[in-house]
């Protein structure tokens, strides 16, 4: 089938009626139909392994599962079971289930840097207690967040610093500052600027290149000199970098972190660890004031606790991490190649680390382009390759990648031609795909 032949129409019927009922179309912005061509956002029916199928009854190769949530697959067989074990044994309780002890002793093993932890249901959740308690235990009121690093949390103290800040008052934005990551001079200098102000550094350990030599050592040292909190958001890096996420992998070892995506695959799981002295501000067992840390009706149901123990069991049975590393090299190699002979090996750019990669779409200039990225998004779609991005989960076999990166292969010879005519809204077919943050619509 010709790609201008390629069509969703119940998955387009299925959209329309999604706006109607729900605000933006999706729980999640990154999810909406705006971040995919034009009528080409399949809605989806179900997923098993790799493939998901839409509504439509077109497979697809699947990557950067549930916002990378799905590091193990779609339905993999041994969560299931053990979510299906807890299911006839009741999910949620007037006190605590035994689950709860048993998930806090496994997943401290797994983590052994941290001493405490708490279950949550979303990343936002953790983020958010971990920026209270540091607020709490430090008597300071500004957030210091990490600007080369996309997400931190919906509340306030975060998304007040992005373009869609409607409705969230100035006076809490004003609160949160930025600081450049691999900088420690930038750092330090707004430590100095806003002496005794800071409570917290929070970023994410790594991203889309390895931390720089001595990097993260040298935040723990200006954290401790200046008496502010260092927190590592883990919810990518953690279980795809190591199972101990990047603070396991890379030695340096945070006052608080937080966990979640791949940790549950897929189950709404997430987790705030870190130093006893700290954590049990949120307790009952000191003489301070009283933290509100976290207290979620749902943040314990025994299923989700469940897929998070059998996991992080099968992380460390069957060697998950390095499977994910192995065929993320796999599919990097492939795609450069593929890229390289069609000559646009400068324009699509394949980054970060080999278990959690992404694609840049850059345009004639060499600068990114929302309109090559639609072009480049319709080749795969097309082509039975679901990609937002190129993050891979661990039930992909090779014939998956070579799929993808001869699907790849096709979409860099219309993109060669469309750098050709310096100008790709030829091959649109539609409007083009819209970055998640904008003041409007």
């Amino acid at each position: 089938m010709a790609v201008d032949d390629f069509q969703l129409p119940k998955s387009r019927a299925a959209n329309e009626r999604l706006h109607v009922l729900i605000p933006g179309g999706a729980h999640t912005y990154a999810k909406g139909d705006d971040q995919y061509p034009e009528n080409l956002a399949p809605v989806i029916s179900h997923g098993r392994g790799a493939h998901v199928w839409d509504v439509d009854g077109n497979r697809y190769v699947e990557y950067g599962s549930g916002l990378r949530s799905v590091s193990l697959g779609h339905a993999h067989p041994r969560v299931t079971e053990a979510v299906r074990r807890e299911l006839d044994r009741g999910s949620n309780f007037a006190r605590p289930s035994i689950l709860e002890l048993d998930a806090a002793e496994r997943f401290l093993a797994t983590v052994p840097t941290a001493e405490m932890v708490k279950f949550a249901k979303n990343g936002s959740d953790v983020t958010t207690a971990a920026v209270r308690l540091a607020r709490a235990v430090t008597g300071r009121t500004r957030v210091a967040i990490c600007a080369d690093h996309p997400f931190f949390s919906v509340d306030d103290w975060f998304i007040g610093t992005t373009p869609m800040n409607a409705g969230i008052p100035e006076a809490i934005t004003d609160l949160t500052v930025s600081f450049p990551y691999g900088d420690l001079a930038a750092t330090e200098e707004l430590l100095t600027r806003y002496r005794d102000e800071v409570a917290c550094l929070i970023l994410e350990p790594a991203g889309h290149a390895e931390p720089p030599p001595g990097y993260l050592a040298g935040l723990r040292e200006l954290a401790d000199r200046h008496g502010c909190v260092l927190i590592f958001d883990e919810m990518i890096t953690g279980f795809r970098w190591s199972e101990a996420g990047a603070q396991g992998l890379y030695g340096v070892v945070p006052d608080l972190s937080t966990f979640g995506k791949a940790l549950g695959n897929g189950f709404a799981v997430s987790a705030l660890a870190g130093r006893r002295d700290l954590m049990e501000r949120g307790g009952l067992r000191h003489s301070g004031d009283r933290v509100f840390l976290l207290s979620t009706t749902h943040g314990a149901e025994t299923h989700s606790l469940a897929a998070a123990m059998a996991v992080q069991t099968t992380y460390a049975e069957e060697g998950i991490t390095a499977r994910l590393h192995a065929l993320g090299e796999r599919l990097a190699a492939g795609v450069r190649e593929a890229a390289a002979r069609a000559g646009v090996g400068d324009h699509l750019v394949v980054r970060g680390r080999a278990s959690n990669l992404v694609f840049a779409t850059l345009d004639e200039n060499r600068q990114p382009s929302q309109q090559y990225r639609t072009l480049f998004l319709r080749r795969l779609l097309a082509g039975g390759v679901l990609a937002p991005s190129f993050v891979v989960s661990s039930a992909l076999g090779d014939a998956d990648i070579d799929r993808t990166v001869d699907v790849v292969a096709e979409a860099c010879a219309v993109y060669r031609k469309a750098l050709d005519a310096a100008d790709p809204t030829p091959w649109l077919a539609g409007r083009p795909v819209k970055p998640v943050f904008r003041r409007l619509t």
